[in-house]
């Protein structure tokens, strides 16, 4: 089992380690990542390939009425079912042609053994699970990052593409334009191993710089 998100060693950690994140930690107050652990291998990552550049609410319809089309809507088929289904009914619920191709790819990977079962994801590191779930059509390196962050509730998880980490950063630490992303990965050697700690903080610093927007 790999490390997973300790919310006091991580607070304590940051802390100690950065001035800047200490003080957007005593703004934003505890540590509250919303770790879904997961049972369900390929519906976790339906839902995530659905919720793609989407709202919530939008994403959840979708993936609702694509496991409905199975018989139950609180439960994803079998993927064996997938790949016996029409493109066009895929495309019926609401996925996108590149959706609908993603989903079946990944139901593909999943059926052949290409990608790795639950168990074995959870004994790898990091850059293990995101390379095993890039392979998948559909899956860059942001849903593998949110993968390992919000469903195995990885510890030291820092995606530095992830625009409102990027903002978070620049607005906690005041600067004049977003940060790079090797800057921001550079700067973050400092906050390993609880990086999922701060991006989680620099989230909230782009939620609170918004709320305050007028209108």
């Amino acid at each position: 089992m790999k490390a997973t998100i300790n919310a006091q060693a991580a607070v304590r950690h940051l802390k100690k380690a950065d001035p800047v994140m200490a003080g957007l930690i005593k703004l934003v107050g505890p540590l509250r990542v919303p770790v879904k652990q997961v049972d369900d291998l390929f519906g976790t990552l339906v839902d995530a390939i659905t919720a793609q550049q989407l709202s919530v609410k939008a994403a959840a319809t979708i993936y609702r009425r694509f496991c409905e089309l199975y018989g139950d809507p609180d439960q994803a088929p079998d993927p064996v079912r997938v790949l016996e289904t029409p493109e066009t009914s895929l495309r019926a619920v609401g996925l996108s042609r590149a959706k609908a191709l993603a989903v079946v790819d990944l139901a593909r990977n999943v059926v052949t053994g290409a990608l790795p079962p639950l168990p074995e994801l959870i004994d790898m590191d990091n850059e293990q699970v995101v390379q095993s779930l890039v392979k998948v059509r559909g899956i860059g390196r942001w849903t593998a990052e949110m993968f390992l962050l919000f469903q195995l509730g990885r510890a030291d998880v820092l995606p530095v593409d992830d625009l409102g980490v990027r903002k978070g950063f620049m607005l906690a630490y005041r600067l004049a334009e977003m940060p790079s992303p090797r800057d921001l990965l550079e700067h973050g050697e400092c906050w390993r191993p609880h990086r999922s700690a701060s991006t989680w903080y620099l989230w909230q610093a782009t939620r609170l710089n918004e709320l305050r927007q007028p209108g």
